[in-house]
């Protein structure tokens, strides 16, 4: 293969990128670690080009060196794809449960999973019917310790995952009624464990709040939250025993082979 030319492009910032895709191409055409001068020889790379990028990839756990001078890939690709296929799994599994439960409560359903210190909304049911402007589109994200979805995924985490989170954040406030100390948030996480719920006090926006479940996958592993948002005055303490309903035949649907101890009283 001729070699590119390794004089400064243009726009750098693509070739890298280019760069980074070819590298990831050819470990990941061959089960077993690829040595630097195979992968500089099948990407036409300078080696001390390919070295480098290596490198970072390394660091970033894309890329494994199992050896000095060979490279394999890393963790962190099968964590992602983990997380994208938890991700369609869960939205199919859950469309039409979601869709039934706003049929019963008439206001906005949501489906919301974790990624890093956020949780992003990959799915909602609603009508304009709700009287409730939905704020966050699909795709949009919000902080952990602000919303009922995310409180849950804190609420799994080991306590001092909990600290770093607070640290990594500073827990910064969205309304007056925001959860900005950590003993105040550790309190409320408690109250999530030991109830399977747990609810946004217009934390996030005033005159919202929100109750959440967990739903897990067939490693009866926590992979998403299904909420309830309402007007701060509408919200119904009734709706409690559906959410938990759902989100138990959401798991159930996703192979989970125990449904958590809070949800089994709610499962059909």
């Amino acid at each position: 293969m001729t070699k590119r030319s390794e004089s400064p492009p243009s726009t750098p910032t693509v070739q890298v990128i280019e760069r980074m895709f070819n590298l990831l191409e050819v470990l990941a055409s061959r089960e077993e670690p690829v040595s630097l001068k195979e992968i500089s020889e099948k990407t036409g790379l300078h080696p001390s080009t390919a070295h480098r990028i290596l490198n970072d990839l390394t660091i970033g756990r894309f890329v494994d060196r199992p050896e000095a001078g060979s490279y394999r890939l890393g963790m962190r690709l099968l964590e992602l794809g983990n997380l994208v296929k938890a991700r369609l799994s869960v939205r199919d599994a859950a469309l039409l449960p979601m869709r039934e439960l706003h049929k019963l409560i008439q206001q906005p359903v949501n489906l919301s999973v974790r990624q890093g210190d956020e949780i992003v909304y990959v799915e909602r049911a609603y009508s304009e019917r709700s009287g409730m402007q939905v704020v966050r589109a699909i795709g949009g994200r919000a902080p952990l310790h602000l919303t009922s979805v995310g409180k849950l995924f804190l609420a799994d985490d080991e306590p001092q995952r909990v600290r770093a989170y607070a640290t990594r954040t500073g827990l910064a406030g969205n309304t007056r009624n925001s959860l900005t100390q950590l003993s105040t948030l550790e309190r409320e996480l408690l109250q999530c464990r030991q109830a399977g719920v747990a609810r946004d006090n217009e934390e996030l926006e005033l005159g919202v709040r929100c109750m959440a479940a967990g739903i897990y996958d067939d490693q009866s592993k926590l992979v998403a939250g299904l909420s309830i948002s309402a007007p701060a005055d509408r919200i119904d303490e009734n709706w409690v025993p559906k959410l938990r309903s759902t989100a138990a035949d959401i798991s159930a649907a996703l192979g989970c082979p125990k449904i958590p101890e809070p949800l089994v009283a709610y499962a059909r």
